[in-house]
């Protein structure tokens, strides 16, 4: 994108501003996680953590999340989700007594954040980390987790385009983001 996404605005509401919000009227825990620190950013008085494992992408933001939660399991979302929804978060969130991991396949791709992840996972995040291994996709792979993957059926309530999974990457997926729901391709 060229900027910080969690200061985009969608609806005149940053990015970061609507998913936390949401996240904090779901869930006991919050934990911000971050690469390094950043000025201006409102964590609604969710404590603050940085990355354990440097230079490790999401794959270290997740790994920071589960070692810091006090939970065992979490559910784990990016900063450029404008449209996270409650309906759906429980959804995922219903599977995740029988799982390590509970991800979505939409249109054929894994959705790793959206997710929920048990803290089974941090040894072999650790191991992917150390490896170099970043794409948190690899980690639904290891032999020793169990993985429950919804399918579009599963989630079929939260059609049309399963907005609460959609992320913001270029400045199209923001212009489209603007755009009511029954606009959207």
């Amino acid at each position: 994108m060229g900027r910080d996404k969690r200061f985009m605005k969608v609806g005149g509401e940053s990015v970061f501003d609507r998913t936390l919000s949401l996240l904090r009227g779901t869930f006991v825990e919050n934990i911000v996680v971050l690469a390094e620190p950043i000025e201006m950013l409102d964590v609604q008085a969710c404590p603050v953590v940085y990355d354990v494992i440097p230079n490790a992408g999401s794959l270290g933001g997740l790994y920071t999340g589960l070692l810091t939660a006090s939970r065992p399991k979490i559910f784990a979302v990016a900063c450029d989700m404008p449209f996270l929804d409650l309906e759906a978060i429980l959804s995922v969130l219903s599977h995740r007594e029988a799982a390590d991991v509970v991800v979505a396949r939409l249109s054929g791709r894994l959705q790793p954040m959206h997710s929920v992840y048990s803290k089974r996972c941090l040894p072999f995040l650790q191991a992917m980390a150390e490896r170099k291994e970043l794409k948190i996709q690899n980690l639904f792979d290891q032999q020793g987790l169990r993985v429950t993957i919804l399918t579009e059926d599963d989630l079929r309530a939260f059609w049309p385009g399963f907005r609460s999974f959609q992320n913001i990457n270029t400045p199209d997926d923001l212009a489209l983001a603007e755009l009511p729901p029954a606009v959207q391709p």
